[in-house]
């Protein structure tokens, strides 16, 4: 169930941030308040999840997924631009969850 928890954190953090983007600075009210929402939502639920799960796997995988889902965001919703590096980073980014995961940390 922890995982469950994280996933809905992540998916949380991911809709924060989206809801941060579109609050224009905190600007716009509805955005802004999503933002708050979600992010004091997404708060709770990975605490919920730190339970069973060591933080370092936890922590590492909910910024990774955090990370790489935004950055599809960015690029498909917001048209940021999209580069080589920019994708090469990404994947040193899950690489680096994958090596947390893979390195003894039992679950």
């Amino acid at each position: 169930m922890e995982w469950i928890y994280l996933i809905g954190a992540i998916i949380l953090e991911t809709i924060g941030t989206t809801c941060m983007k579109m609050s224009d600075g905190f600007t716009k009210l509805l955005p802004a308040l999503g933002t708050i929402l979600t992010y004091g939502l997404c708060f709770v639920l990975f605490s919920i999840s730190l339970k069973k799960i060591p933080v370092s796997v936890a922590y590492a995988i909910w910024a990774a997924a955090g990370t790489t889902i935004i950055s599809v965001i960015g690029i498909f919703i917001f048209k940021e631009n999209i580069s080589i590096l920019k994708v090469l980073s990404i994947f040193f980014i899950i690489l680096g969850v994958v090596g947390l995961n893979l390195s003894g940390v039992s679950h």
